[in-house]
């Protein structure tokens, strides 16, 4: 009873990452996460897209769909630098509002694990915060995982923005240079 008082928040975390799972499987928004569906939203209104872009972003950063898909479709459809640009922003305003909603759900729960190596390395986040999010969203972008993570982590909502702020440019314009070489190769765009 003990652990389950102790692990209540981080099991309401899991509880609703999973509910939000069945209902994406159960009403088919699944298949609104494929390279051509997110790049016919772009090509269909602007506008309207970039909208229904940064959406289906957020909601595929809650139900663990990598960001280089988004990156991908946008830079197939706007091009490399304004596909780069709107996933970007996209990507802050996604992984921020993650962060919200799981750091309302979980609280800082990763603190109350007992565990050697994971107070080891929330310490080194507590130490420097922005520099440990720039080498981690450099490495992993905007793996939902590690938005997960560092929403229950305990970091500071200002923290966490900058951190994500400084660290998702590079990863970004590689990805876009590498999808936009790889479109021309493939004869996509």
């Amino acid at each position: 009873m003990q652990w389950l008082k102790r692990h209540a928040r981080l099991l309401a975390v899991l509880s609703f990452t999973a509910t939000i799972l069945l209902v994406v499987h159960i009403t088919g928004i699944r298949e609104h996460f494929g390279l051509d569906v997110i790049r016919a939203q772009f090509e269909s209104h602007l506008i309207s897209g970039t909208a229904t872009f940064v959406l289906l972003f957020a909601l595929g950063n809650l139900i663990q769909i990598p960001g280089w898909i988004f990156l991908a479709a946008a830079v197939l459809s706007l091009g490399q630098v304004w596909g780069a640009a709107v996933t970007y922003v996209a990507a802050v305003l996604s992984c921020t509002l993650v962060f919200v909603l799981i750091r309302c759900l979980g609280g800082s729960a990763l603190r109350k694990i007992d565990n050697r190596l994971a107070r080891s390395l929330l310490t080194r986040l507590d130490k420097q915060p922005i520099r440990s999010q720039f080498l981690l969203r450099t490495l992993f972008q905007t793996a939902p995982a590690l938005n997960y993570a560092l929403a229950l982590s305990g970091v500071g909502l200002g923290h966490y923005v900058l951190g994500l702020l400084a660290g998702l440019p590079l990863p970004i314009v590689l990805y876009s240079v590498f999808f936009d070489y790889l479109a021309m190769a493939l004869d996509l765009i």
